[in-house]
């Protein structure tokens, strides 16, 4: 094995017995925390674990093999952290990876749903592609089956309920009768299930349809007035939750700059607890804004696919009205069509569902305030300070604003000067870089009009222009600050979405949403334009006539030289008068001379063999071969 190969053997190596010696603290971890009453998940866990080790406070080097005391004080370090009961920050920690366990893009969640629920209904597809039915009980429960598997797959009422089952049952005879059991089990098993998807979709817009009419929709909810009631009521939830954590963010935010720098105040509280709760505020507001993002959006998915049902649904009674026999060619895509609409209002139940409880979920997680930071202690240190929301912070500092000419080659981006301004990707989760970086982590929210400062491909906003001003001079030096207090609350990575500094770290979804397309600003700017004199060049015809006389008098010689004819004209006709000599090489006599078969015969070689039956049993045999081939001269 060359040099190399022994190297990069030895790394692969190396680094699977680290990652077993990591898998294996994090079961020690999850262990010793269960026989403490406190049931952990190892996600959980190994987040801890990566946090603690980052924490230079800690003194573990993450270039250097872990000894068995490292190990040691690492668990023990880890187990504290995941007990502790009044930590904000674990519990910031939990709320993270909960809510990265468990969210899910608009897309991925409606694919993850459709795979669910095809594998839930694979064991009864199954036994239908499978069935061998050849008496007329087993077809009547083949089609027993089928009926089931429509009712599962459609989710329009229960296959136990007498009503539905005879309302399926009418509406899959009139497109699959029984007769047509022989032909659907002579079909491969891949045929089979496209069949069962199709009179599924089909089945569910006849039901739809006949609802609509009046005529049936036993056991089928009005999913479209569910979710139009349903929406704004998960909404207003969600904005109560935003506002009442806004509310006490924007305390823990004046009392935490109150106490900066106020050695009585700070005696009364411990300041490091308080940012690390207000940390844990600001990441239940962003959570709470992604899924009050992603309701706003449901809403307006909703109210496309009402259109397009309603009109489906129009379409769908023209075509049928008056009329006895439709060819299935017609009807069949408007049921189909009709299922899919139906079935995106089910998807939207569905994530409705997921975003209520996830935002029901996330509350818990800051029980703790209340116990750590009562109003009866909280109110009197804010009595003498003016508690400021995030927009009059805003407010104070809009109209004061960099000057680009001051800072040489930076790149500064203004909202009135910039194409997708509210699309670029600032950084820090759109929090002011300086303020975090002299403050101690303090989170003061920026303000893009102040000037958007372009450094190394990212974009950095602050909410005043001393605090741009002062961090344009080195933004490396205020960048490596931030980076360190990350580490030490490591929190702080994700809310800030530092995951490119801490990618051993990163969250699931935070990696996934890092892959969006990069949104490049369009910079305007101001300019003029000035017409010209002469739009068109002069442009004189010297053979402009304005008396139409003298242009008659052109016309009557053009029309008398058409007339003329000179030596040198041909016509059409008269070019191909000439002669025309021709050379020509005649015929001669030419033999050849091929090749011919020709053969020859030699002797056929013949031997004989005598004596092989032998001279019985007392005398050996003997054999005697003779050749008896003719000679070349006889042949």
């Amino acid at each position: 094995m060359s040099l190399a190969g022994s190297l990069a053997f030895t790394a692969r190596k190396s680094q699977h017995q680290a990652e077993s010696v990591i898998k294996n603290i994090i079961r020690e971890i999850a262990q010793e925390c269960a026989v403490k009453g406190h049931t952990v998940s190892e996600t959980l866990v190994a987040f801890v674990v990566k946090a603690v080790v980052l924490d230079p406070r800690n003194g573990f080097n993450v270039d250097r093999t872990l000894t068995k005391n490292d190990v040691q004080k690492l668990i023990k370090l880890c187990v504290d952290r995941l007990l502790d009961p009044r930590s904000p920050s674990i519990e910031t920690i939990k709320m993270q990876v909960y809510f990265d366990m468990n969210y899910t893009s608009r897309g991925e969640f409606v694919e993850e749903h459709h795979r669910v629920l095809e594998s839930r209904l694979a064991s009864v597809c199954r036994e239908i592609t499978d069935a061998r039915a050849r008496t007329a009980e087993e077809l009547e429960s083949l089609y027993r089956k089928i009926v089931s598997y429509v009712l599962l797959r459609s989710g329009l009422g229960s296959p136990t309920d007498i009503k539905v089952v005879r309302e399926a049952t009418a509406a899959l005879q009139s497109v699959f009768p029984h007769t047509e059991l022989g032909t659907f089990l002579a079909l491969v098993k891949k045929d089979k299930e496209r069949q069962l998807r199709e009179l599924t979709m089909i089945v569910t817009g006849i039901r739809l349809f006949n609802k609509d009419c009046g005529k049936g929709g036993e056991g089928i909810d009005d999913l479209p007035a569910i979710l139009k009631e349903a929406i704004p009521v998960t909404t207003k939830h969600i904005d109560c939750e935003l506002q009442a954590s806004r509310e006490v963010i924007y305390r823990y935010t004046s009392l935490v700059e109150a106490m900066d720098g106020n050695p009585e105040k700070s005696n009364l509280l411990n300041l490091d607890q308080l940012k690390e709760a207000l940390y844990s505020l600001r990441q239940h507001e962003a959570f709470l804004n992604i899924i009050l993002s992603d309701v706003i959006s449901s809403a307006q998915q909703v109210e496309i696919t009402d259109k397009q049902y309603g009109a489906q649904m129009e379409q769908l009674k023209t075509t049928v009205q008056s009329k006895t026999a439709i060819p299935t060619v017609q009807v069949y895509p408007l049921f189909i069509s009709l299922s899919k609409l139906w079935n995106n209002f089910q998807d939207e139940i569905v994530l409705l569902s997921v975003l209520s409880n996830m935002t029901t979920n996330l509350q818990p997680f800051l029980s703790l305030h209340d116990e750590l930071f009562p109003a009866q202690v909280i109110d009197p240190l804010l009595s003498e300070t003016t508690v400021k929301s995030d927009e009059e912070r805003i407010k104070e500092s809009t109209g004061s604003r960099v000057n680009p000419s001051d800072f040489g080659t930076q790149d500064w981006f203004f909202p009135e000067s910039t194409g997708n301004f509210d699309r670029l990707p600032v950084q820090y989760h759109g929090f002011c870089g300086f303020t975090v970086a002299t403050k101690d982590g303090l989170l003061i929210p920026g303000n893009p009009d102040v000037g958007v400062l372009k450094h190394r491909e990212r974009f950095y906003v602050f909410s005043s222009k001393e605090a741009a001003t002062a961090f344009a001079q080195d933004p490396d030096h205020y960048i490596d600050l931030i980076g360190e207090k990350a580490k030490q609350c490591a929190e702080l990575i994700q809310l800030l979405e530092l995951h490119q500094q801490f990618a051993s770290i990163t969250p699931h979804s935070q990696a996934q949403s890092d892959e969006k397309v990069f949104i490049k600003p369009v910079t305007k700017c101001n300019s003029s334009t000035q017409t010209d004199t002469h739009l068109v060049e002069t442009n004189i015809v010297k053979s402009y006539e304005w008396n139409e006389w003298e242009l008659r008098r052109k016309a009557i010689k053009l029309t008398n030289l058409r007339q003329k004819v000179t030596h040198s004209v041909q016509t059409h006709s008269s070019h191909m008068r000439r002669e025309n000599f021709t050379q020509v090489y005649l015929p001669k006599q030419v033999a050849t001379q091929t090749k011919r078969d020709n053969t020859s015969n030699v002797p056929k070689p013949q031997i004989f063999l005598a004596g092989l039956r032998g001279a019985g049993v007392s005398k050996p045999t003997k054999m005697i071969k003779v050749n008896l081939t003719r000679s070349v001269e006889e042949s």
